[in-house]
């Protein structure tokens, strides 16, 4: 099983009224979640750890991952309120305006993840748990437990308008790249990291050196890239399609990329030391195929196999 852990939200998206003006309808949320649901629909073992609320978008969160084929069985039940995240859309593109203060998410501790994983052959962890802590602190922790035996995958998911401490963050999540087999990382998130005016090849070098096996860059309609520790980079283009909106593209291609790999028997870690060229384009593409499903509909709304 492939365990994600991380945000689970509910994303407040703008929609048009009966009276002609914008209101706001929950969608479910977050991007770990979005990539247990993409996961759980293209019909890969995967299981969600994550702090959720018994409040009612609590209880739509359980129902949706209970809907889509995703292992509740680590996940952390409290009463406190789930993190909310509204959703402005210019041009189909997102940012986010984020309640988060005292959240289900935000507060589980080290105390409150599993112990019992032998069935978890790895891990994906992802930027916006690791904004605040004492969240923050319990997920790298965790991760610190779990890198020996296990693949650890991070996806930085960086959001600036959620950072209110911008050295700490900066410390959680170079915490968590060092720990690393694979990153994927967006170019936008990539440039926030590394903001000084310099290549991208110099730029993700950098990341290299930090310790990942395998860095995946993607650049939304550019297509994507890929970097083992030696040799040329990979690339794979983008499916154009009309763009309804952008939530949840990168956690719709991570499903389809992470499916992919767990399908052919590479989530070890010897296997990504390992992995070939045509293994990395097929996870690729396949990432790829889900994501342009995604955008061509509102929401974090990842497609299941059938529609692939």
């Amino acid at each position: 099983m492939i365990l994600c852990c991380g945000a689970s939200l509910i994303d407040m998206i703008p929609e048009e009224t009966v009276k002609n003006t914008n209101g706001f309808v929950p969608y479910p949320g977050g991007e770990i979640f979005n990539t247990a649901i993409g996961m759980g629909r293209l019909e890969c073992h995967v299981g969600l750890m994550s702090g959720v609320s018994t409040d009612i978008f609590g209880q739509q969160l359980m129902a949706e991952m209970s809907a889509s084929n995703v292992d509740t069985s680590n996940v952390i039940i409290s009463d406190r309120p789930t993190t909310l995240a509204f959703v402005q859309l210019n041009d189909g593109q997102a940012s986010y305006l984020f309640y988060d203060e005292n959240s289900a998410g935000r507060m589980i501790a080290i105390e409150d993840m599993p112990h019992q994983l032998d069935a978890v052959k790895a891990f994906l962890f992802g930027g916006i748990s690791l904004h605040c802590d004492p969240g923050a602190e319990a997920y790298v922790q965790f991760a610190e437990t779990h890198t020996d035996g296990s693949v650890i995958i991070v996806d930085p998911n960086i959001r600036p308008a959620f950072i209110s401490n911008e050295i700490l963050f900066r410390d959680h999540i170079k915490r968590m790249l060092r720990l690393a087999d694979i990153v994927k990382i967006s170019d936008e998130d990539l440039n926030w990291f590394f903001p000084e005016a310099e290549s991208t090849e110099t730029k993700v070098a950098k990341l290299q050196k930090l310790g990942p096996t395998l860095v995946i860059l993607t650049c939304g309609g550019s297509g994507v890239k890929a970097w083992k520790p030696e040799g040329n980079p990979i690339f794979v283009d983008s499916l154009k399609v009309d763009v309804v909106d952008t939530v949840g593209a990168g956690d719709s291609f991570n499903a389809g990329f992470l499916t992919s790999l767990a399908e052919a028997g590479l989530l070890n870690k010897a296997a990504i030391r390992a992995i070939s060229e045509s293994d990395i384009v097929a996870a690729m593409n396949f990432g790829v195929r889900a994501a342009a499903i995604t955008v061509g509909r509102a929401g974090a709304n990842p497609p299941w196999r059938d529609e692939l």
